[in-house]
């Protein structure tokens, strides 16, 4: 099977190259915009007739798409998340390759639901904010494509590779300071919310069985459990070590809150505050992941121990 992997150095596509390279059966060809990939393509500038040219040329039999930015103003998002896939969807129809698509949505697509509630894939979208309207966008467009297509919205993805600015990043990254400093006290803001945290290892693999499989449509991609950021930081005090004690900095509801960062900001500067999760999701989410188990044979394998101990090796490792 020849793949055709778009975003191949991003956070997630790293180790959906990882997954893809360990299938003997897999032939793979890396299109992006780094030095490093087998192809070097802008989606967000580039035609959709150049792309083309190049399907037709290595006649993949899937592509998968892991590209788009999760930070930036509505246009930069819009550009590299939504005009993207548009580009992605019209060289594929105009291609005779046929190629099946397995594009990578996330939850935030889904917007704020309900505490206690599961959301499935049949739940109508309401994203509350620019990222959100992006990615649900290019749901959308890849939908009403016509193409072979599966979109595999993913929830909280964790473990190796989470970036330093992500909430469990910021996490880790003021627990070293803590510890580096010797401070028995570490004062962190924006605990409450609560979200489905899934290692990126496992999502690795749900792209794999989508590449292989004849679903279509929306799948969710989760634990089906979703956990209280304050419960994360205590899981992940507990793997690093951490003997002191955590104190959370509550705002009142709906303030800005503020940043889980330097547990002692100098005096001199007041503190960034910013939201827990800017992804416009509110207080809750959780996955109901019975559509990956039922169409995909896919369950999630690696708890959040284990991606936070790992998240935790890598914040050690910092300088």
């Amino acid at each position: 099977m020849r793949v055709l992997l778009i975003g191949a150095n991003g956070y997630i596509g790293r180790f959906v190259a990882d997954r893809l390279l360990a299938d003997p059966a897999v032939q793979l060809t890396a299109l992006g915009r780094g030095d490093d990939a087998d192809v070097r393509f802008d989606l967000a500038s580039g035609s959709p007739g150049a792309l083309t040219r190049f399907l037709d040329a290595v006649h993949p039999g899937v592509v998968v798409n892991c590209a788009g930015a999760t930070r930036g103003g509505a246009r930069e998002l819009t550009r590299h998340n939504t005009v993207a896939v548009a580009t992605v969807c019209e060289a594929l129809r105009r291609s005779g390759c046929g190629a099946r698509l397995v594009q990578i949505g996330c939850s935030a697509e889904y917007g704020p639901s309900q505490p206690g509630s599961s959301t499935a894939e049949d739940a109508v979208p309401r994203p509350g904010g620019p990222y959100g309207v992006s990615k649900l966008a290019a749901t959308e467009l890849v939908l009403g494509s016509g193409l072979d297509a599966v979109v595999l919205r993913v929830f909280s993805p964790a473990g190796p590779g989470t970036p330093a600015g992500s909430p469990l990043g910021r996490l880790a990254e003021a627990m070293r300071r803590a510890m580096q400093s010797g401070d028995g006290e570490l004062k962190l803001g924006g605990l409450g919310a609560q979200r489905d945290f899934v290692d990126v290892r496992d999502v690795a693999r749900a792209v794999h069985a989508a590449s292989l499989s004849a679903a279509q449509g929306v799948i969710n991609i989760g634990s089906g459990r979703a956990v209280r950021l304050r419960d994360a930081a205590a899981v992940l005090a507990r793997v690093a070590g951490y003997g002191g004690a955590l104190h959370e900095l509550d705002g009142p509801p709906g303030a800005l809150r503020p940043a889980i960062g330097h547990p002692r900001p100098e005096p001199d500067h007041a503190p960034h505050v910013a939201y827990p999760y800017p992804d416009g999701c509110g207080s809750w989410q959780q996955a109901d992941v019975r559509t990956a188990r039922d169409r995909l044979g896919w369950r999630p394998r690696i708890g959040l121990e284990e991606s936070l101990a790992d998240i935790w090796m890598e914040a050690a490792c910092r300088i």
